[in-house]
């Protein structure tokens, strides 16, 4: 992709090609019917592949845009696919690697850049497994070493001192909690280092889907507590990445 842009520039140097006409190129270039517009740039941006959610899209609008990354060699990771999906993608793209409790697809064929530092990665629940399975698979695939504790909520807080010293010993705390949401409060209470909430869809009736989690957690007495949305375990695997990419946290 470089090349190609470098060699739209020497054009336009040499007058062979106007600004408007090169944009044109590249726009034409990256749409895919009139729906999609592939973002080849973001690793160069932002330092990571491009990512698809395949939550909100159709199994033909998730093979159209894979087929294009297919096509131009660019490594990507879908998100938010259930086993339905899933089933059928598997057959469609054999090759491609499959993390059905992570509800991820991805083709990767670089080795990401090693990033310092290492992140924990804190369910309440076992319920909550699944978004911290894609959080794990998201900061795998951009360089972040990680390390996950399931099911140590504050339903049985003891199980949160048996593992102080290990979570201690990471530079950044995602936190995923459903019903009330109240772990990345303590959390944020008993460690110093950056926190990263993500409430999950997971409780009974007034929990509503994670909205009362969601509430709490922007409700947190703990001071400086980054919430993402509800089951972003993508979200909350970005912001960890971006605070230890920047090199502020503590190696």
């Amino acid at each position: 992709m470089e090349n190609k842009i470098a060699e739209l520039f020497t054009k336009i140097e040499a007058g062979e090609l106007s600004a408007d006409e090169a944009l044109n190129l590249i726009k034409k270039n990256e749409m895919i019917g009139d729906d999609y517009f592939i973002d080849r740039h973001r690793k160069q941006r932002l330092g990571f592949d491009e990512i698809i959610f395949g939550m909100s899209k159709t199994v033909d609008q998730i093979a159209k845009i894979t087929d294009k990354y297919k096509q131009e060699k660019l490594d990507f990771i879908c998100t938010g696919l259930d086993d339905r999906k899933m089933d059928i993608l598997k057959k469609r793209y054999p090759e491609f690697e499959f993390i059905p409790k992570a509800g991820i697809m991805k083709n990767i064929s670089s080795v990401p850049t090693k990033i310092k530092g290492k992140a924990a990665i804190i369910t309440a629940g076992t319920s909550d497994a699944k978004v911290a399975h894609e959080t794990g698979e998201i900061l795998n695939c951009l360089g972040v070493n990680c390390e996950k504790f399931i099911d140590i909520g504050v339903a049985g807080i003891h199980r949160i001192f048996h593992f102080k010293k290990e979570i201690a010993e990471s530079n950044v705390l995602i936190v995923i909690a459903g019903m009330e949401g109240a772990l990345p409060t303590v959390i944020g209470g008993m460690f110093a280092q950056p926190v990263v909430a993500v409430p999950a869809s997971v409780g009974y009736g007034v929990s509503a889907g994670g909205y009362s989690a969601l509430l709490s957690m922007l409700s947190s007495c703990a001071g400086g507590i980054t919430v993402v949305n509800i089951d972003n375990g993508f979200g909350a695997a970005m912001a960890a990445f971006r605070i230890l990419k920047s090199g502020q946290v503590e190696k």
